[in-house]
């Protein structure tokens, strides 16, 4: 990697005129003594308690000066830092590459090898006082400059893949503010992936460093997290582990549960009366990783009090509220990664509805199973959980058996007073659902619910004419009220799953008996797989590609076909952009084979429940490939997704497919909770069964509009 280091001669400018000025000009003299800096890494260093105000670039390069002239003062022959990095994020050469004597006479134990301080390390010293906190340009800069080390050519100059800090066996403070980021797979670490912030939380950095040093080795269970000064499950998980042992728990485990949860309510100690130092200490910490500030150590005071207090008015409560049982509740929330702010992308409304569940089912009617649902404006799983728990409890389900399943309870609950004249909560949580699957779309156009219209009982023609829109883009009767089917397309992917379906899909082959059963059966559509990756050979083998002469078996019988690809679509590996080329050439190549017409839609399916993450990371360069594999040959045939809500909806956004095929009977899947149907849906799975013994298959509502399928045969290229 390339990065700009400024000469000596930068620097030297400053310096009195004289032998020393001489010697700060000229290049670095190569050192007598053994330098072998691929067997370490770097040292990282600050400037400590000098007086130092960088308030321009000239200030940087005159305290290089500084620390030159007091490292000859010493009795050194030069600066006695390789590099130097300044606030602004200039790098300056010191000794460069050659040894450097900053790092002392020691030797650092790397996993049983004993490395000399200044024999395999390079040294870098970050301009900054022992208060002062390194910028982004700093930190940048030494992620650059420890890439650059490196990959240098010269190997026997070369940076090993050791980051460590001066203290690491010297009793000195050094690097001060840098010390969390001197460490391996730290942010400056350039193995590490890049994130594209750099600065790290040093509140979040020290409850790291406590809670690893207080109970790993004594808290049975215990295991580490990692001290990288940003929050995450592993710090809120290692924090939930010590607050377990301080409470008597043994082992400890990496878990929430029932008898955490116990424990904290029998207890009934908030903070500010909490007679355990350690167990304040932990409330401290998980206030500085939700983003709240906190006092010292385990002191309770004015600042974590007033944290507190704020953060139980952000989930919705109030501080009479949490008492007993309410306190285990929000100690629950405080040790998950759970936001109750706003936050990027949020949507007020939405953290409005969420505050209300967490008020009124929480607070006041404290369903058992109800956890604090997320206050942070994003609908997500926990949200969606929380308001059918919301439901269950208006429809009349006792307080022990609600769930949060949408069950047979459930289903009657909503075909019974759910279907009826809505007022108060049940009304108000009808319409929340009807905002989380907003927008619904009108002629290809995104409709908004209105958020004025969720707290009024009257019926608004906003609020109707979005329900009738919905509707009719879910495909369900147009009544423009809270019916059944309704209700269940609003809370699951599935919505009814036994509601009238004209598609299907299978992997066994369409007979001419079985496509007139089909027919019979009210069917108008299947799709059936273009090829299958395994061999018959293959114990895992299904037998589920197309055989020759089913296409016609299937036109004869009076129905329409659709083609699915899958090779293996239930792994992340399979998912990469040239699998997604190779398996979009062969797609094509099958589908000239049978013959299928000009403009035919292939779904590519994403059959398992793929994170966001791993959306971007691997699924849409997939689809690319796709894309790219079937532009190439000429675009005769377009390509359609198979997945989730959220799978189908960002492929479909980032890669231009065509149709989406929704796994909706699939509704436990993440990527189907918080998400409305895809505007470009064709397709939505609801129901698997068994249509014949030994004959699996699965319903499909297939969209008017949408995609029409294969209807003939026989068009070449």
């Amino acid at each position: 990697m390339s990065v700009d280091i400024r000469p000596r001669s930068s620097w030297a400018v400053h310096v009195n005129e004289g032998p020393r000025k001489e010697l700060a000009a000229a290049p670095p003299i190569p050192s007598p003594s053994p330098w072998e800096p691929w067997t370490g890494g770097v040292f990282i260093h600050h400037r400590g308690a000098a007086t130092f105000f960088p308030f321009d670039e000239e200030d940087c390069r005159r305290d290089i000066v500084s620390v030159f002239n007091g490292n000859l003062n010493d009795g050194y022959d030069d600066i006695y830092y390789n590099f130097l990095i300044c606030p602004h994020g200039n790098i300056y050469e010191g000794r460069g590459l050659e040894r450097g004597e900053a790092n002392g006479a020691q030797h650092v134990n790397l996993d049983g090898r004993l490395v000399g301080n200044n024999t395999g390390f390079y040294s870098i010293c970050g301009l900054l006082r022992s208060w002062d906190h390194p910028s982004e340009e700093m930190l940048r800069s030494f992620r650059g400059l420890i890439a650059h080390l490196r990959e240098i050519p010269p190997v026997n100059r070369r940076a090993g893949t050791a980051i460590v800090p001066h203290s690491v066996n010297m009793p000195t403070e050094c690097p001060g503010q840098l010390l969390p980021y001197a460490m391996p797979g730290s942010s400056i670490d350039p193995s590490v992936p890049w994130s594209g912030n750099l600065t790290i939380d040093v509140k979040v950095w020290e409850a790291q460093k406590w809670v690893n040093t207080r109970y790993d080795g004594t808290a049975p269970g215990y295991i580490r997290c990692a001290e990288t000064g940003r929050t995450g499950w592993g710090t809120v998980l290692s924090l939930t582990q010590g607050l377990q042992h301080e409470l008597g728990i043994s082992p400890t485990v990496q878990n929430f549960g029932p008898t955490t949860f116990a424990a904290v309510r029998d207890r009934s100690l908030q903070p500010s009366v909490e007679s355990d130092p350690e167990i304040r200490t932990i409330y401290n910490h998980t206030l500085w990783c939700k983003g709240y500030p906190a006092d010292s150590s385990s002191i309770w005071a004015i600042t974590s009090e007033e944290s507190l207090q704020a953060l139980v008015g952000h989930m919705g409560m109030s501080e009479a509220a949490i008492r007993g049982e309410q306190w285990a509740r929000v100690t629950r929330a405080l040790l998950t990664m759970d936001q109750f702010r706003l936050v990027p992308g949020g949507d007020e409304t939405v953290r409005s509805i969420q505050q209300r569940l967490n008020s009124r089912y929480v607070a006041q009617h404290a369903i058992p199973a109800m956890n604090l649902v997320p206050c942070d404006g994003i609908y997500s799983r926990e949200v969606q959980k929380g308001l059918m728990m919301a439901l269950q409890h208006d429809v009349g389900i006792r307080p022990a058996d609600i769930t949060g399943h949408f069950g047979p309870g459930t289903q009657s609950g909503l075909k019974g007073v759910g279907s009826g004249s809505l007022t108060g909560d049940l009304r108000h949580l009808f319409r929340s659902a009807c905002y989380f699957n907003s927008p619904t779309y009108v002629d290809g156009q995104a409709l908004h619910y209105a958020p004025e219209d969720i707290g009024v009982d009257a019926q608004t023609p906003g609020h109707v004419n979005w329900l009738r829109a919905f509707q009719r883009f879910s495909q369900l009767p147009v009544t423009g009220t809270n019916d059944y089917a309704t209700w269940a397309q609003l809370l699951i992917s599935a919505g009814d799953a036994t509601r009238p379906a004209t598609g299907c899909d299978c992997i066994t082959e369409i007979t001419p008996e079985r496509g007139r059963q089909l027919k019979a059966a009210g069917y108008q559509i299947v799709g059936r797989y273009l090829d299958e990756h395994l061999p018959p050979s293959d114990p895992y083998y299904l037998g589920k590609a197309l055989k020759p002469g089913e296409v016609q078996n299937i036109l004869a019988a009076g129905l329409r076909m659709f083609p699915i690809f899958q090779y293996n679509g239930t792994q992340l590996a399979n998912f990469t952009f040239d699998k997604g080329n190779d398996q979009g050439r062969i797609a094509h190549e099958k589908s000239v084979e049978l013959g299928l017409p000009a403009g035919t839609c292939i779904y590519f399916a994403v059959d398992y429940d793929a994170l966001d993450t791993e959306i971007s990371s691997n699924i849409v360069p997939y689809f690319r490939g796709v894309h790219d594999a079937l532009s190439r040959l000429g675009n005769r045939y377009t390509f359609g997704v198979y997945g989730s809500r959220n799978v189908c909806i960002r492929v479909s956004e980032l890669t231009a497919a065509r149709w989406s095929f929704v796994s909706g009977m699939s509704w436990g899947f993440s990527g189907n909770l918080g998400y409305p149907l895809p505007a470009n849906w064709s397709f939505n799975q609801i129901h698997e069964f068994e249509f014949q013994p030994g004959w699996g298959l699965d319903r499909n509502v297939w969209r008017q509009g949408g995609d029409p399928g294969v209807s003939s045969i026989g068009d070449q290229p």
